[in-house]
């Protein structure tokens, strides 16, 4: 199976706008229901730690469940951490596509998001690692890695932050 560039792009950029827009259950729609979502952390050593079983991670869902009792928790306000959400502006760029197999692709791009909340702006970026599968007419999200290159986070970050 070949993959059309845009189509990947368009995929990418969509999950982006669903956050901005918070719109939750069509954001979580973008993801199978075996999708590993994890951002590592950064060691001592400004190395990646590299399993999320033995090691910090500042993120980590086995699975799409994970991500539903985060949103279950964003829609029916009981995430303090949230309150009030605050307004984002996420930014998908430099896509790369790294491989294809049967009915999956590997995407590698950078990202840089805003997040506005208490008259204050905070700033976001590193680079993203993503498997896309072939869902019948979708393509969903199968992977995801985000290495975030912030060397200094204020708060606790959620999902809507990268």
């Amino acid at each position: 199976m070949s993959f059309d560039y845009p189509t990947i792009c368009a995929a990418l950029y969509r999950e982006a706008r669903l956050l901005d827009d918070r719109n939750w259950d069509e954001w979580l729609a973008c993801y199978a229901d075996d999708v590993t979502y994890w951002m590592p952390a950064w060691d001592d050593d400004d190395q990646l730690t590299d399993d999320p079983q033995s090691q910090i991670s500042l993120m980590y869902y086995p699975d799409r469940g994970g991500l539903e009792d985060r949103v279950f928790r964003i829609k029916t306000e009981r995430s303090g951490a949230s309150m009030p959400e605050p307004r984002t502006s996420h930014n998908v760029i430099n896509v790369e596509v790294l491989g294809e197999r049967d009915s999956e692709v590997d995407v590698r791009y950078n990202f840089d998001t805003l997040s506005h909340r208490y008259r204050v702006t905070d700033h976001y970026f590193g680079t993203m690692f993503v498997t896309l599968r072939q869902a019948g007419d979708a393509l969903l999200i199968a992977r995801k890695k985000i290495v975030l290159k912030n060397d200094y986070i204020r708060q606790v970050l959620d999902i809507y932050h990268v």
